[in-house]
């Protein structure tokens, strides 16, 4: 017999071990068959273990053969089942299983069951399904376990349920640090974040019932922090406390401190932060570099990218490369795009879809059209809507409006929704190459087959489509049939098409409504003057100057900038202040007789 020997007292928990750390589905396999010849293709032990190892080797429906030939399944086998097809996403076996399970005589579920399915309910943001499992727990009475509710309202928080996590944070009868934590992330990340008061109460609160913050909590409150004296009490009690000397927490409370003060435009405590930290990882570097781009010192960011190589030996990761792109573009334009291309290339990020994304919009409103095809056609291997959008978009800035309506069809055939930079990305580019009919296919699709809502950036675009055509007056019936209210934008557009179709109603409607939106803008002011002074109405070109000089209003001088060498160069209406302004304006002269000639 296998148990007289001393070996096979040994076996399973050499086998455990195997299991417990492989990846390797040809490993997990020969383990498998080292178990039926053993005699252990019944131990519930090594069977779970083994389930969990073909999971984790990406392959589930092996996973699900071997529990199928089981006999006695418990709810520990049952639960490594539903574990393993979570972490292959799929999603609708996980609940297969649940209601199998249910049935079962054998195996009940426990709270670990329900907590797995709240948790994947919440990932892919389906609320009804959260909903049942929340009244299955109800129903089997597990509502009471702490885990188990934090987990339910972590669900309920992802699927904008903030009414059902708060009621059921306010009925459970004991609430750890942790069940503060998960209502306080809602509380300050989610999309109807509430004010900072409400925030700081609900704090007091926690404090009241005599729990004590964790490294947790602070990072949501600095991370949310937009006052200056909140974000410096914080850090004084992450010192008093001594939070941040273990390396783990410390490192991350580190990140968000420096976050807080870069976004609070105190780079010089950021840095001091930074510099006093004993051990500093990838996002500690680039935390700080984005600190240095967000306050406008390009220059700083690419240089502490270097000493990271250098002289800490720290690998980026694709957020640094980032960071690193927008900052080399701003100082070397498109010889800052190449080089960070290369570099990512080289350290494998190359085909990471927000990277991609990013190169595409760079190199697109750098000029090279083609260099951010190449990119979206071979590099970007996992495509979103971004990476669709910032294609589309790149196509209408260089006048490819046809390509950009082929893209966007084409997007619409993979099955990926459109967002709003998809959507005003082929308006844009039907605009500018005057394809009307397609334009207005691609909105109507949009609204209607896809069910986006229309923003004012996107109605915008429609009049600005109708109005560069010469459709001026369907363009106004656009716009006062807007279930939006009429931003700038939009009147914006309406006043350029009037202007090249020379129609003088519309462009005075235009700038009346203009000013009713923005009655502190000059320029609303002065254009309109300057339209009624044309048409030698002089008595409304007095109310509207009396009107600006009641208000207060003048009219700043016209400014535009140019990058040469990463030096800027600023200069205002008829600027005479330049070093190289007599030669500019030889230039300038020699430029204007060439443009006359016929």
């Amino acid at each position: 017999m296998l148990s007289t020997k001393p070996s096979s007292y040994l076996a399973p928990l050499h086998l455990l071990q195997l299991l417990t750390k492989t990846q390797s589905l040809k490993l997990t396999q020969q383990t498998h068959a080292r178990v039926c010849h053993l005699g252990l293709h019944q131990n519930p032990i090594i069977l779970t273990n083994l389930i969990n190892a073909y999971s984790r080797s990406k392959n589930p429906l092996q996973s699900q053969i071997l529990f199928n030939s089981i006999e006695l399944k418990d709810a520990c086998l049952y639960n490594t089942l539903i574990n393993g097809y979570v972490k292959n996403n799929l999603p609708h076996e996980c609940f297969d299983i649940f209601n199998t399970m249910c049935q079962s005589v054998d195996s009940f579920p426990d709270e670990f069951t329900f907590s797995t399915l709240a948790k994947l309910s919440g990932e892919i943001g389906d609320l009804l399904a959260g909903k049942w499992v929340h009244g299955k727990c109800v129903k089997l009475g597990f509502v009471t376990d702490t885990v188990l509710a934090n987990s339910l309202m972590s669900m309920y928080g992802k699927c904008d349920g903030m009414q059902d996590a708060r009621k059921l944070f306010d009925e459970m009868p004991q609430r750890t640090v942790s069940s503060w934590n998960i209502m306080l992330s809602r509380y300050v990340n989610g999309e109807n974040c509430f004010p900072d008061s409400q925030v700081w109460e609900f704090v007091k609160c926690m404090l009241t019932e005599g729990l004590k913050p964790n490294e947790f909590t602070l990072s949501n409150l600095l991370t949310r922090s937009g006052r200056f004296d909140h974000g410096r009490e914080l850090h004084c009690y992450i010192i008093r406390n001594e939070m941040n000397l273990d390396v783990d927490s410390g490192v991350h409370l580190d990140c968000c401190l420096i976050d807080m003060y870069s976004r609070n435009n105190k780079l010089s405590l950021a840095r001091l932060v930074f510099d006093q930290m004993r051990f500093k990882n990838v996002y500690v570097w680039t935390a700080m570099m984005s600190g240095y781009l967000h306050n406008g010192d390009p220059q700083e960011t690419v240089h502490l990218f270097c000493k990271m190589r250098r002289m800490s030996r720290v690998e980026p990761n694709e957020v640094s490369l980032l960071t690193l792109l927008s900052a080399s573009s701003l100082i070397a334009g498109l010889l800052g795009v190449e080089q960070i291309h290369g570099l990512s290339v080289k350290n494998g990020f190359v085909n990471h879809t927000s990277l991609c994304n990013s190169l595409i919009d760079m190199y697109s409103k750098n000029g090279l059209l083609t260099s951010a095809r190449k990119v979206f056609d071979h590099d970007c291997r996992s495509k979103d809507a971004v990476s669709w959008g910032c294609m589309i978009s790149g196509c209408g800035l260089h006048g490819k409006g046809q390509e950009a309506v082929g893209l966007y069809d084409k997007m619409l055939t993979s099955g990926i929704k459109p967002d709003a930079i998809s959507v005003v990305g082929v308006l844009s580019a039907c605009s500018k190459s005057g394809l009307v009919e397609k334009g207005l296919d691609a909105y109507n699709k949009a609204i209607k087959v896809s069910g986006f809502e229309p923003t004012v950036e996107i109605c915008s675009c429609v009049v600005d489509l109708l109005g560069r055509s010469g459709q001026v007056n369907e363009a106004l019936t656009f716009i006062k049939a807007m279930r939006l209210e009429p931003g700038p934008s939009v009147w914006g557009a309406l006043v350029s098409a009037s202007v090249v179709h020379t129609n003088y109603e519309t462009r005075v409607l235009a700038y009346k409504s203009l000013i009713e939106i923005e009655p502190e803008n000059p320029s609303n002011y002065v254009s309109l003057s300057n339209l009624y002074a044309s048409s030698r109405k002089w008595d409304f070109v007095a109310d509207v100057r009396r009107t600006m000089k009641e208000r207060n209003l003048r009219k700043s001088p016209g400014c535009s900038w140019v990058t040469v060498n990463s030096k800027t160069h600023s200069f205002l209406v008829a600027d005479k202040a330049h070093p190289a302004a007599d030669k500019i304006y030889e230039i300038l002269n020699e430029l204007t007789l060439v443009m006359k000639r016929p």
